[in-house]
């Protein structure tokens, strides 16, 4: 069995790698030659007077791989002076995470690897979106509007960068520092022209695909900005407003995001960041989690949003590329690729890659898989 750190993925994993068996495993819904199961994260009080312990999970099959993605986090709520509402998380302190894929066989169940999620993450996210805009995208699209700086920005440009012949992007994050690093680093990364920006509204203007990635907790631009011709794709759902979805034509979603259940005290969709959420606490302590509609048509009225796990009336990728419902028509629709679902097959096809070339180039490190069988039957 293999330990596979960051640094190891980092060596492996290419964007188009990414991409690629992402796509082949999300082709395979149809036939149930891949299965998943979205993200479920459970909530319950923590140390802290203004956060929560979450932990999330999340599980996929696919070409002889299972995988079950878990992370534990601390998580707060917090505001600056300029009225940004962001979402934050560590564990144990700031600045560390934890967040772990544990990869077993369909073929014989045998467990085969422990491996650190944080690169993974990123470019599976990535590579999603990067699905959505060479499915969707008009073909000679070459400028990119990006809100967000961190991480998943990083991937997602180059995800785009990966499918279309982008040329620009326009970067605007609230904190100049984080944006100017970006530019700096994309543009000598892509070897394209990286742009940072003043004002959100520049970074969509004039942009073919507009991109939000951010960890927002409300909406971070004005849907009025959207021009004709666009593509729109997201990281987050509470980063586009609902009213976002009057100016789309054609909207696709990845897959399905969460479970169609009963809602309740103790079980709710869309808390917080969460697709699906279990809460525990008491009324007083689960108040710290935030509500579902923090504002009037924003997170969650409109019924495509707001879907419990049916995914409202819109397609998904398996109905698009298997030409049940048509994709862009037109030069001046507007697409809109919601970048959300099939989280864990992600797991599973991005994972099962990951191993194979670790296993080929002799990386990782090694651990008995003794140490995880035993000879007791449950």
């Amino acid at each position: 069995m293999l330990i596979i750190g960051n640094d190891i993925v980092s060596q492996i994993l290419t964007m188009g790698d990414c991409i690629r068996v992402q796509e082949e495993a999300f082709r395979r819904l149809p036939t149930g030659e891949s299965m998943h199961r979205p993200r479920i994260d459970m909530y319950m009080p923590c140390d802290r007077d203004d956060g929560y312990f979450r932990w999330g999970s999340m599980e996929g099959a696919s070409d002889g791989y299972f995988a079950i993605r878990m992370k534990s986090d601390i998580i707060t709520w917090p505001k600056d002076e300029n009225g940004n509402w962001t979402e934050d998380k560590y564990c144990r302190e700031p600045g560390t995470y934890c967040g772990l894929i544990f990869l077993v066989s369909t073929c014989n169940a045998e467990p085969l690897a422990f491996i650190n999620d944080g690169v993974l993450q990123h470019m599976r996210v990535g590579g999603g979106a990067g699905i959505g805009a060479k499915y969707l995208s008009r073909e000679d699209s070459h400028v990119v509007g990006m809100l967000g700086s961190g991480g998943m920005a990083r991937t997602f440009l180059e995800a785009f960068k990966c499918v279309r012949d982008i040329r620009l992007c326009k970067v605007y994050s609230p904190t100049p520092g984080n944006r100017e690093r970006y530019a700096e680093e994309m543009s000598r990364r892509l070897n394209i022209e990286v742009r940072a920006v003043d004002d959100p509204h520049e970074a969509v203007r004039g942009a073919d695909i507009l991109s939000s990635a951010t960890d927002s907790m409300q909406p971070v631009y004005d849907p009025e900005w959207i021009e004709k011709g666009m593509h729109v794709t997201n990281l987050g759902r509470r980063e586009i407003s609902d009213k976002a979805m009057e100016k789309f034509d054609v909207v696709v979603r990845q897959g399905t995001a969460g479970l169609q259940m009963r809602q309740s005290e103790r079980f709710q969709a869309e808390r917080g960041l969460s697709p699906a959420a279990y809460i525990g606490g008491t009324e007083e302590q689960t108040q710290r989690i935030p509500a579902k509609n923090p504002q009037p048509g924003f997170g969650g009225d409109s019924p495509e949003f707001n879907d419990r796990g049916r995914g409202g009336d819109k397609p998904d990728f398996a109905d698009l590329v298997t030409r049940k419902c048509k994709g862009r028509t037109s030069r001046d629709q507007v697409t809109f690729y919601r970048n959300v679902g099939n989280q864990g097959l992600q797991f599973s096809a991005v994972g099962g890659w990951v191993y194979s070339q670790a296993v080929e180039r002799k990386l990782g490190r090694t651990i008995p898989t003794d140490w995880f069988l035993q000879d007791i039957r449950d």
